[in-house]
């Protein structure tokens, strides 16, 4: 079966009508404290999107966890690593942390380790376009685009096309 034809790609609405659902859901509860923290690379492109439809004032931050991850010592260093960048003290702030695909919670427990190294924010929402189930680790978002169910061999991927526009691809990883 193709990316294209998956049940489950068909289930979701687009990557775009998912940022901005967020969009909607975000507007009441951003303040002048707010600080938005893409996690790179997906959550990093939803968040460029977010903090410029939502005007936020605080600078957004760029997070890589490469040097977090858990399974560091299995995978090996990420060849593509990218430099964090949080351009203000997190203390007492209130973080936005974005995300692309929540799944086993193992990158958001990464990332809130490389935050504190920021600062002691007051509070730290969860943000992602997509809850596909399947946590190893206690997390939960607090504002998603849409949840669904997938098989433990598939893998949503978020890409960006060069208008900077978002979309979704299936990947089976049986076949790999």
């Amino acid at each position: 079966m193709s990316a294209n034809t998956s049940p489950v790609l068909d289930m979701i609405p687009s990557a775009q009508a998912l940022v901005a659902q967020l969009e909607q859901q975000l507007r009441p509860v951003v303040t002048a404290q707010t600080v938005m923290i893409g996690i790179h690379t997906g959550g990093a492109w939803i968040a460029e999107q977010l903090h410029k439809s939502l005007g936020l004032q605080a600078a957004l931050g760029m997070l890589d966890i490469s040097f977090y991850r858990d399974d560091f010592d299995r995978i090996g260093l990420n060849p593509n690593v990218k430099r964090s960048v949080i351009p203000v003290d997190l203390t007492d702030k209130q973080v936005l942390l974005v995300d692309d695909v929540l799944y086993t919670g193992r990158t958001v427990r990464a990332a809130m380790n490389e935050l504190f190294d920021y600062g002691r924010p007051e509070r730290i929402d969860l943000v992602c376009l997509v809850d596909r189930g399947g946590r190893e680790l206690p997390v939960a978002a607090q504002y998603v685009g849409a949840s669904l169910v997938m098989p433990s061999y598939q893998s949503l991927n978020l890409s960006r096309d060069p208008a900077g526009l978002l979309s979704f691809t299936l990947v089976d990883k049986r076949a790999q």
